[in-house]
């Protein structure tokens, strides 16, 4: 569908997301004030605060992609998956501690990274292409906020994809572990079943296998490679790729402990304090 807003409600609209970010308070969700926006107004929307961002500093590290579950596309209406981007300031160190009260609804979900050794600059890549420019794969969580509010406390109406791809699609945070997986490796089929178990204050949570990512988490920088090409941006060597979650949401409350084993791949750990 073609745009409905104008540039000038775009900016507005950026600007409201990262003062909700700087100040930890909610705002209304983009649909509730045009409920005609659109999928292209909403990356928009995302792509100008991301700008809004670099101009103040920040840098793009990565990428993310989301959705990738047919489940969450059918729950959103969507039939592809999402996408954002990953700031230099979202990167953590597994065993870091986060302040709740930055944050407005954090939550944490498993997955695995692609760190990039070579750039994915064309068009109709496969995942061969992927594993060619990948340097390594590690274990990862990715932390993910609401802007806006996920559930309206008027109404309880849940905010929609619209409004989750304006939020960056929920990006907030990355912490990576130490574990490497080679490309080699992954092409012979290693992540699909790997796994992790996540565990929140010692209570097993959520567990998953890899293959939950579009049957490979490969698929996932495929995709997302292939789409953002088609809007002339690459994915640059050195550059972090989250491929995608193959567990649902975990809430992450103040006192939380997270510790999210992935076998001989290692454990990530990360604690929520007030």
């Amino acid at each position: 569908m073609a745009p409905t807003l104008t540039s000038g409600q775009i900016g507005v609209l950026a600007a409201a997301h990262e003062t909700a970010r700087r100040t930890a308070v909610q705002i209304e969700p983009v649909t509730r004030t045009y409920p005609d926006a659109t999928l292209e107004d909403a990356y928009a929307i995302q792509a100008a605060w991301i700008d809004l961002q670099v101009a103040g500093g920040a840098a793009v590290k990565g990428h993310k992609i989301g959705l990738t579950s047919k489940a969450m596309q059918s729950a959103m209406k969507i039939d592809e998956p999402d996408f954002g981007a990953l700031l230099d300031y979202m990167f953590l160190e597994s065993g870091s501690t986060i302040s709740a009260g930055r944050y407005l609804d954090p939550k944490i979900e498993v997955e695995f990274a692609f760190v990039l050794g070579a750039t994915l600059d064309r068009a109709d890549l496969t995942s061969a292409d992927v594993y060619a420019a990948t340097d390594h794969i590690v274990p990862a969580l990715e932390l993910i906020d609401a802007r806006s509010y996920r559930v309206h406390p008027a109404d309880g109406r849940p905010r929609t994809v619209i409004d989750t791809i304006s939020d960056n699609a929920a990006d907030a945070g990355i912490v990576l572990g130490g574990g490497r997986v080679s490309p080699g490796e992954a092409a012979s089929g290693a992540l699909r079943w790997a796994g992790a178990i996540c565990k929140r204050n010692g209570v097993v949570e959520e567990t998953g296998l890899g293959a939950g990512v579009l049957d490979d988490p490969v698929m996932g920088v495929v995709w997302l490679a292939n789409r953002l090409h088609g809007l002339g941006i690459s994915l640059m060597a050195g550059e972090t790729i989250l491929a995608g979650s193959f567990t649902r949401p975990v809430d992450c409350r103040s006192g939380d402990h997270f510790e999210v084993d992935f076998g001989k791949l290692g454990t990530i750990e990360l604690t929520v304090s007030p």
